[in-house]
């Protein structure tokens, strides 16, 4: 059958994520090259429906590989949630001559993939998130950044902690899941971190570690705490309550969001991107983009959306071995 598609929209939608610029390089590039024509959607599936779409070309993308952020913006919408509103974007791709969309984002973002699909538009999901969180990828665009990013803010605290024999709480990103609190914990030698996919118990998991370990010599502690689980200030008014350590805590936010990505999210995105067009020229439509084992692949949407996450919790141990 002859490949209908003529026309591609490009978005990126829900939380930004480092990267994100990169992907959207690559898939106008690799589109463009391909002989398809390339629309951007700004503000996500929120410019289908207000009509915020340009035209791009080669030089639309020049100069944003190292680039944090979005280019074509990013925004939530819920008349998109609707059923009418699903309706409504599709109906605006068939009117902007869009054929087929590639929506770079998480799973708010692959959801909205299957609407258009279910309303006759072809499209392919790239998952971009600093949170690590899709189920169907072992790596997201952005995570790499948002990790290096804490760890630069945390060797930074890390300082003052030290000078002032405290107790750091931070706080890192990750929504409900604790993948960038699990690595980062162990790149900055954290004594303890918390994650929303393990129950913790202060006492036990802190505590005693910060007791035990002051007999050796050791006068300062940094503690990591996944956004899951929260309640940063809490803790560290516990610790130094049941510790008479000073102790702080630092919610690092947003700024783990932003910054130019790594050059893991610049070939992972350039991959990831490349992957999506090909798949449309192969006439291979609702897909999700994924890596597995250093390798790119893709799963179907409702296959993708299905699935199921773990983390591997040894890291954990190794953490809490090695910090003492």
């Amino acid at each position: 059958m002859e490949n209908r598609i003529k026309t591609i929209g490009v978005l990126t939608s829900g939380g930004d994520a480092p990267g994100m610029n990169a992907a959207v390089r690559a898939v106008v590039r690799t589109a463009i090259m391909r002989g398809y024509n390339v629309k951007g959607v700004r503000r996500g599936y929120n410019g289908l429906l207000t009509g915020d779409i340009v035209d791009m070309n080669l030089r639309s993308v020049s100069e944003i590989i190292h680039r944090g952020g979005t280019i074509l913006y990013t925004a939530r919408c819920l008349e998109f949630k609707t059923p009418e509103g699903q309706e409504k974007a599709a109906q605006a791709c068939r009117d902007n001559g869009i054929d087929a969309l590639v929506v770079i984002g998480g799973d708010g973002s692959f959801r909205g993939c299957r609407a258009m699909a279910d309303h006759g538009i072809p499209c392919i999901g790239i998952p971009g998130t600093i949170d690590n969180d899709i189920a169907c990828s072992d790596y997201t665009i952005g995570y790499d950044t948002a990790m290096n990013t804490a760890v630069e803010m945390i060797d930074k605290l890390r300082d003052t902690t030290q000078s002032h024999d405290r107790c750091s709480v931070v706080e890192v990103m990750g929504r409900n899941a604790g993948y960038i609190a699990l690595n980062t914990g162990i790149a900055v030698g954290a004594l303890a971190t918390l994650i929303p996919e393990v129950p913790y118990d202060i006492e036990r998991d802190i505590i005693t570690k910060m007791k035990s370990t002051q007999k050796t010599g050791k006068q300062h502690f940094i503690i990591l705490v996944a956004e899951g689980v929260g309640h940063a200030h809490e803790i560290a008014d516990e610790i130094q309550s049941r510790t008479g350590i000073d102790s702080r805590a630092t919610v690092l936010g947003h700024v783990q969001r932003g910054g130019s990505p790594t050059l893991r999210d610049r070939v992972t995105a350039s991959r990831m991107g490349y992957h999506a067009v090909e798949l449309l020229q192969k006439g291979i439509y609702n897909r999700v983009v994924a890596t597995r084992a250093e390798s790119i692949i893709d799963y179907d949407i409702a296959v993708a959306l299905s699935m199921y996450k773990t983390i591997d919790t040894a890291l954990l141990d190794l953490g809490s071995t090695i910090s003492i």
